[in-house]
């Protein structure tokens, strides 16, 4: 019982103090993402297609996006990347394959608004619209 709270309590204060918090600005990730959300970045070892990431804007280097990885390129060290939202945002096809260890992050977890709290999907089908009832 002491080992599993110690485990439990080592775990959770690693998310705490190697996460980030980001805030969601625009529509580029909509329906997934939408302004006003504020998600958990935690570090990211390695590229998956299909995760959320968080990388710098290379327009506006002190901006933070949040995207999909839709593809990696050889070694792993690049990937593209683009929003749920294909008509209102800008990925790799505008500012081509971001380079992996710029990376901020992977975005696990929503915080905020607590009506849509919970984890993120971390793969999915990209770009089709969520599941709606029959």
């Amino acid at each position: 019982m002491l080992l599993s709270a110690v485990v439990a309590g080592s775990a959770v204060a690693r998310l705490v103090f190697r996460s980030r918090r980001v805030v969601v600005h625009g529509l580029s990730m909509a329906p997934t993402l939408l302004p006003g959300d504020r998600l958990v970045v935690v570090p990211a070892r390695k590229p998956r297609i299909g995760d959320l990431i968080t990388v710098p804007d290379p327009r506006q280097c002190e901006r933070l996006l949040v995207k999909r990885v839709v593809s990696i390129e050889p070694s792993r060290s690049t990937v593209m990347v683009a929003g749920d939202n294909v008509d209102a945002s800008t990925g790799s096809a505008t500012f081509g394959p971001v380079v992996w260890r710029t990376v901020v992050g992977r975005a696990t977890y929503r915080y905020f608004p607590l009506e849509r709290a919970g984890r993120l999907p971390r793969r999915g089908d990209l770009g089709a619209a969520p599941d709606r009832p029959a």
